[in-house]
C-alpha cells in the first residue's frame, strides 16, 4: 500500500542534445519538430560508411571552464551541464549531503578517451598520455563529477545497460527515495561516443542508417522507410523528491511506477516477453490499468526489428486501448545510455504542458506494425498519465510511468 511520503516529484530538468544546449530549448525543438541530425564534422568520418549523427546543438566548452572541462570526458562535461541546469532548476533544494544522492547512466562511459589515448600511447609513448586518463575513461565518472559538484553523499551510482542506463537510472533514483535512502536524486543519463571505431561496428552489424545524403530524413520510427538508428550525443537529468520535502513547491510531473527486467534471450535483438513484463509491471508499481495511460514515449529506435518488437509489446499491455505514441528519436537520434533519460525529460514536459510532440519522418507509418496511434502533428494532450519505454542491448528493459 503506497502512501504520501512514497510520492516521488520530478522539480528539475536539464538537458544538452543535439537539439538544444538546454532543457526547454530541446523541449522547444521536439514540439516544432526540428531536425538535430546533420553531417559529421570530423576529419575522419569521410573514411567511414557512416557519415551522420546527431551532434551536441551547443559545444561543452562554450559552457564550462576551459581548466575545469580539461580534465573530463566528453560524457562528463555533458553530465555536468546538465545536472547543473536542473539543480538550478529546482531551485537548488535545502538538503543535507547525506541525503542527496546521484544516479548518472551511461552505455559507453568514456570510451572516447579511451580510444584516444591508446592512439596517443601508440604514437608517441607513455609519457604522452594523459594523467587524467582513467578518471576520464571511467563509467562511472559522470556521476562521480556531478556527486562532487553539489555535495552529494548519499550514494553515486552509474547502471551501465546499453540503451536502458538513463531510465533505469530514474528507476534507480525512484527506489531510493521510497527506500529513505534520499531524500532527493539527481538521476539521468549521459552519452557521448562519436569515434571511428563505434561507427564502424554499427555499419558492419548494419544496425545504423546510411542515409548519408538525407540527415533530416535518416530517423524514420515506425515508417516503412526506416533503416536503422542514427547515433547521437547528450545528456539529461532529472531532479526527484520526496513529495512531502518541499510542499507547494513547482513541480513537472510525478515519478508513479517504474520496472526494470532483462530478456534472456539475445545479445542484440530485443523480445516482446521481458519488454510486455516490464511495462505491465511498472504500470502495477504505478497502481494504474493500461487504461488510464494516454500518451506512450515510445523506445523507437528506428531499427526494423526494433520498432516491430516494441509495437507488439504495446498491442499486448494495451490491446483495443490505444494511447497516443510519439517518439523523438525521430528529431535528436539515439542518445544510447542518455536515451532513456531524455524521453523521461520529454514525458515530463508533456504531462506539464499537456502537450506532445509529434513522429517526425512518418511519412508512411508501416502497415505490417499492430495498430498504433501514432502521432503525425504536435498537439494538446489530455491530462492522465504517461509510459516511458528504454530497451537495450543484451536484453535490458526499463520502463517508467508518470502522472500529473
Amino acid at each position: 500500500m503506497r502512501t504520501a511520503h512514497d510520492s516521488v516529484v520530478v522539480t528539475g530538468l536539464g538537458a544538452t542534445t543535439p537539439l538544444g544546449g538546454t532543457a526547454p530549448d530541446t523541449w522547444r525543438a521536439m514540439c516544432e519538430g526540428h531536425n538535430g541530425i546533420r553531417a559529421i564534422d570530423r576529419p575522419w568520418v569521410a573514411e567511414l560508411p557512416i557519415r551522420i549523427a546527431g551532434q551536441l546543438a551547443v559545444e561543452p566548452s562554450a559552457v564550462l571552464d576551459r581548466i575545469e572541462a580539461r580534465r573530463l570526458d566528453r560524457s562528463e562535461q555533458i553530465a555536468l551541464i546538465a545536472a547543473r541546469e536542473a539543480w538550478a532548476d529546482a531551485g537548488r533544494p535545502a538538503v543535507e549531503g547525506e541525503r542527496l544522492a546521484v544516479v548518472i547512466g551511461t552505455g559507453t562511459g568514456g570510451s572516447v578517451t579511451m580510444l584516444d589515448q591508446n592512439g596517443v600511447l601508440e604514437r608517441s609513448g607513455v609519457r604522452k598520455v594523459s594523467p587524467h586518463t582513467v578518471p576520464m575513461l571511467m563509467a562511472n565518472g559522470p556521476a562521480a563529477w556531478v556527486s562532487i559538484d553539489l555535495g552529494a553523499r548519499a550514494g553515486a551510482h552509474t547502471p551501465v545497460s546499453a540503451c536502458a542506463s538513463g531510465a533505469e537510472a530514474v528507476a534507480l533514483g525512484l527506489d531510493l527515495i521510497r527506500l529513505g535512502r534520499a531524500d532527493v536524486v539527481l538521476a539521468g543519463g549521459t552519452e557521448a561516443c562519436l569515434h571511428p571505431l563505434p561507427l564502424a561496428g554499427f555499419a558492419q552489424a548494419r544496425a545504423h542508417s546510411l542515409r548519408n545524403d538525407d540527415p533530416a530524413g535518416a530517423s524514420r520510427p515506425f515508417d516503412t522507410g526506416r533503416d536503422g538508428f542514427v547515433i547521437a550525443e547528450g545528456a539529461a537529468v532529472l531532479v526527484l523528491e520526496r513529495a512531502t520535502l518541499r510542499p507547494g513547491h513547482r513541480r513537472y510531473a510525478t515519478l508513479a511506477g517504474a520496472a526494470v527486467t532483462s530478456d534472456a534471450h539475445h545479445i542484440t535483438a530485443g523480445h516482446p516477453d521481458g519488454q510486455t513484463r516490464a511495462v505491465r509491471a511498472a504500470l502495477a508499481d504505478a497502481g494504474l490499468p493500461p487504461e488510464a495511460i494516454g500518451l506512450v514515449h515510445a523506445h523507437a529506435t528506428s531499427t526494423p526489428l526494433g520498432d516491430h518488437t516494441e509495437a507488439e509489446t504495446l498491442t499486448r499491455v494495451f490491446g483495443a486501448h490505444r494511447p497516443a505514441v510519439t517518439a523523438t528519436k525521430s528529431m535528436t537520434g539515439h542518445l544510447f545510455g542518455a536515451a532513456g533519460a531524455l524521453s523521461a525529460l520529454a514525458t515530463a514536459y508533456s504531462l506539464h504542458h499537456q502537450y506532445a510532440p509529434a513522429v517526425r519522418n512518418l511519412t508512411d507509418p508501416d502497415p505490417d506494425l499492430h495498430p498504433l496511434d501514432l502521432l503525425t502533428a504536435s498537439g494538446p494532450l489530455p491530462a492522465g498519465a504517461a509510459l516511458t519505454n528504454s530497451f537495450g542491448f543484451g536484453g535490458h528493459n526499463a520502463a517508467l510511468v508518470l502522472t500529473t
